[in-house]
């Protein structure tokens, strides 16, 4: 056995054993992105540096072997800073966005591709549900919005964006002509109760959204009826208040409580809500700065002052959104503050840590050339043409409906390219880079590879422009013998992965495709389950 010191411990190893080994059996945990335990060490990543302090110098654990004496540091400033620049420069070369250009104009994040992939499939209900994720309206907003969401999507390069508000409105609508809308899950009674003053857009999606985290909500409005400028401020021949109406139930049914009438500050003093709740959310639209001074909150000479991403203003247990900030906003951007509010009450009130979110350590592709775009999008149809089959008969919905088909929104909904990456939640190069908050951007060029998608095995997507060279495939199919298999095509920058011999990716990925797609650590291979219906 040898002996040497990890993070001021003293372990022992055998000999021969690898740092990064060393390391995880003594309970300390290092990122790895071109480490695979089985395969040949490859070293190409530096992800997975640890500092020798005798000699300053950074060593790649996934390669070298533990030494007597050695003294390594896994985690300190030293190996953070050269690990987001590692992450940085693979960064700088990988063509695809994190997030679609929909999706991340929209005010309230919602994760359109996913809903357009659901109603693809003839799987409404599931488009519903992942609509109601992050919007408690979307029958109302569906009518209203002015659709930045379609503004920004891609498709409008090729032929016509993609009518996503019609889209939501329609899943929304079937949902309440079923005669029993959709009731997320609602956690078990956490014992916590939010007050809640005004009953609009904003405070309307905060009590939906801390109701289903198990919080009791009981909403103050000085009108006699909810909805705030929802249903006092939209005629009712752009909005019928019959939509408004049934989606406010929904939140009646998921617990919370309906104080009208009752003005707080008036009918009900700021020190009686302050007192009876554990927390409080001042969603009351626009006011004059002097209403606010009960509540003891720091303001502008205009509005509330609230944190930007947790809306909490600098009373302990008092958050702010919707109008009350953003006077004459979109109502889907007060709707979006709302859960923004719920999540972060219910942060505060069971003292867990709110998820790293940093926007700048997400890839971008800043520019898509059209003709890009058009490859892009004639490929998606040819993969469904292709591989599925869809017949629909269907009249137009009757009543509250915007008056959309079955097979108009089947239709509507096959024309997304699903621009955003099907690997967000298990890519290892974003959950790396949020994580050290590297700046995606530093080291971008002028020059970038071209955005290309290769469908050309059975179920498997390659995305060469989001290849990071890690070798795990290559690797993987040599080790499955497949007959070609994948290797380093080029020299230099120029170096891709691909079959060997000018093969297809059906050849090269004969044996073992599923392997390689759980393997990679980039979104470079994934399932074509992801991009399309099936």
């Amino acid at each position: 056995m040898i002996k040497l010191q990890i993070n001021n411990r003293e372990i022992e190893c055998k000999p021969e054993t690898r740092l990064l080994d060393a390391a995880q059996q003594a309970g300390f945990a290092i990122p790895t992105m071109c480490y695979l335990e089985g395969l040949p060490h490859f070293t190409s990543c530096m992800i997975c540096v640890v500092q020798d302090m005798k000699t300053g110098r950074m060593l790649p654990s996934c390669s070298l072997q533990a030494a007597e004496g050695m003294v390594i540091e896994t985690d300190n400033e030293a190996v953070q800073n050269a690990r987001r620049e590692a992450l940085e420069l693979l960064m700088s070369d990988h063509v695809g966005d994190c997030v679609a250009p929909c999706q991340r104009t929209c005010p309230a994040h919602m994760n359109i591709p996913m809903m357009n992939l659901h109603i693809e499939a003839g799987r409404d209900h599931e488009a519903l549900v992942t609509v109601k994720e992050h919007i408690a309206l979307p029958a109302v907003l569906g009518r209203i919005c002015p659709a930045p969401c379609e503004k920004n999507c891609r498709r409008d390069s090729v032929d016509s964006s993609i009518s996503i508000c019609s889209l939501k409105c329609y899943v929304a609508d079937q949902d309440l002509l079923s005669g029993s809308p959709y009731l997320p899950e609602r956690k078990a009674p956490s014992g916590k109760t939010v007050g809640i003053i005004g009953c609009g857009p904003a405070g309307l999606a905060a009590a939906y959204h801390l109701q289903q985290f198990g919080h009791a909500c009981t909403i103050f409005d000085d009108h006699a009826e909810p909805g705030g400028m929802l249903r006092y401020g939209i005629p009712e021949d752009v909005l019928p208040r019959n939509i408004l109406d049934a989606e406010i139930d929904v939140i009646r049914l998921l617990g919370a409580k309906f104080e009208m009438n009752r003005r707080v500050g008036k009918d009900i003093s700021v020190a009686e809500v302050r007192q009876s709740f554990d927390a409080v959310v001042l969603a009351m639209g626009p006011v004059e700065v002097a209403e606010l001074e009960p509540f003891e909150v720091e303001t502008t000479p205009k509005t509330v002052r609230v944190d930007s991403e947790t809306f909490a203003t600098s009373v302990a247990g008092i958050y702010a959104g919707g109008g009350i900030i953003n006077p004459g906003k979109l109502a889907i951007r007060s709707v979006g503050h709302g859960r923004s509010i719920a999540i972060a009450i219910d942060n505060y009130l069971t003292r867990r840590s709110l998820p790293v979110l940093n926007s700048r350590s997400q890839s971008r592709i800043a520019k898509v050339e059209e003709n890009e775009l058009r490859i892009l999008s004639a490929s998606m149809e040819n993969l469904k043409a292709a591989t599925f089959e869809r017949k629909f008969d269907g009249e137009a919905i009757s009543g509250i409906s915007v008056g959309v088909t079955p097979a108009q929104a089947v239709t509507e909904a096959a024309k997304c390219i699903q621009c955003g990456c099907a690997s967000f939640h298990h890519c290892k190069l974003r959950i790396y880079s949020e994580q050290y908050g590297a700046n995606s951007k530093r080291y971008k060029g002028e020059m970038r590879r071209p955005l290309k998608r290769v469908f050309d095995h059975p179920y498997v997507v390659y995305e060469p422009g989001k290849c990071i060279q890690c070798g795990l495939c290559v690797r993987i199919t040599e080790k499955e013998k497949n007959k070609l298999g994948l290797t380093f095509i080029g020299r230099g920058f120029e170096v891709r992965v691909d079959a060997a011999l000018e093969g297809t990716m059906d050849a090269g990925l004969a044996q073992a495709a599923a392997d390689c797609v759980d393997a990679c650590p980039s979104g470079a291979l994934e399932f074509k389950s992801r991009f399309c219906y099936k």
